[in-house]
């Protein structure tokens, strides 16, 4: 599939690639990594209240800009390939959509305006501490009594979890298994009883949080649509949010390819560029193949998650397989053509190499994903 982008998203795209070369270069990344919050807040106040990115796919009703999850990968896929330290991610891909599947009118209109500001950063707790991917591994309980709810439980590997202003939590009723009992609660950073730490990671670009919850207690108004109800939206939430994952590792892979191809043509090996040997040739034409493979799935999902269809979470799925395969090949064969060097701080290619196999499990690892297919084909 060629899918061509329209004028205005050509624009979007290169408005966003100029802006993160300027600000958000290789050495800007990796000062930005290295702090406590793990992003610039300058950065992220240029994103939102400046160039209007967090409000992206946020409906216009809820102070977005109403355009789509095609243009929402596309900045995705322009900040993989920048390395983009940012709460981009836990925010705007799965906290906001989690509010649009999940959340009550009125708690759109609350909470939407906000992130659409970039005033509201958000997170998505909805794994047990194991960290699998899906509502099974979903082990947080949530009590309710009589005007209150009660949470206990903790839940790993939460996407910037240990700097959300607002946290959105997955928990389940007592005794319940799989797809029952699933409810979504809305919990304040500042909640009695919520404690959140962050974990080391291999890739030091994107931060995970342990959050745990002991006896927290809300008001029955924290509690995003229907108690029990929430496995679908939740489902549908996470499939949209792993087809822009898929558009960042597309992005991330391309430049993987980019910067192999600029170092064989500059890298002399027995009197000649090593871009000049066939093997070399090789994989890069079998990198530029599987990125426009995953570049195809990524942005076909993303169309089906704007038109909300019935093979939405397949697409997705075959786009998060895909793209997850082929930015960890890219950027093994990156390294491969660099030799030595590419391990080498000075270098970005080992960023994207730990950014590969990190992301390849978030939001569901290959076999998972592939599992889902094989379900919804009926295997």
């Amino acid at each position: 599939m060629d899918f061509s982008f329209n004028e205005e998203q050509e624009e979007l795209r290169s408005i966003a690639r100029a802006f993160l070369e300027e600000r958000a270069d290789s050495e800007w990344v990796r000062k930005a990594m290295e702090t406590d919050l793990g992003f610039d807040p300058g950065l992220w106040e240029s994103i939102g209240s400046e160039l209007g990115w967090t409000a992206v796919h946020i409906p216009e009703d809820y102070g977005g800009l109403g355009l789509g999850h095609v243009e929402l990968g596309s900045l995705m896929e322009i900040m993989g390939s920048q390395l983009l330290c940012s709460p981009f991610l836990s925010s705007v891909c799965l906290g906001a959509n989690a509010l649009l599947t999940a959340g009550s009118e009125a708690q759109k209109k609350e909470y939407l305006p906000q992130i659409a500001e970039g005033h509201l950063r958000t997170a998505l707790a909805y794994s047990g501490e194991s960290g699998l991917h899906g509502v099974d591994s979903i082990t947080a309980v949530l009590r309710i009594e009589g005007d209150e709810l009660v949470l206990d439980g903790s839940h790993g590997f939460v996407v910037d979890g240990h700097t959300a202003d607002g946290l959105i939590v997955a928990a389940r009723a007592p005794g319940s298994v799989g797809a029952d009992g699933v409810s979504l609660v809305w919990v304040p950073g500042e909640s009695a009883g919520l404690t959140r730490e962050s974990r080391p990671t291999l890739d030091q670009t994107r931060r995970l949080a342990q959050v745990h919850l002991d006896a927290v207690r809300l008001p029955k108004s924290a509690l995003l649509g229907e108690a029990g109800a929430a496995a679908a939206p939740l489902a549908g939430a996470l499939a949209c949010a792993a087809t822009a994952l898929a558009c960042e590792q597309v992005g991330g892979a391309q430049r993987c390819l980019d910067m192999a191809v600029a170092y064989s043509l500059e890298r002399v090996q027995f009197g000649r560029p090593i871009g000049s040997f066939q093997s070399i040739k090789h994989k890069c034409a079998d990198m530029m193949i599987a990125i426009e493979c995953a570049r195809s799935a990524a942005y076909y999902a993303a169309c089906e998650c704007d038109e909300q269809t019935s093979e939405m979470t397949l697409n997705a799925s075959l786009a998060k397989a895909s793209a997850s395969d082929t930015y960890f090949q890219c950027a093994s064969e990156s390294l491969q053509i660099h030799g030595g060097v590419g391990f080498t701080w000075e270098y970005d290619v080992h960023l994207h190499f730990k950014r590969a196999k990190a992301t390849e499990t978030l939001l569901g690892d290959p076999a998972w994903h592939r599992e889902k297919v094989a379900q919804f084909i009926g295997l």
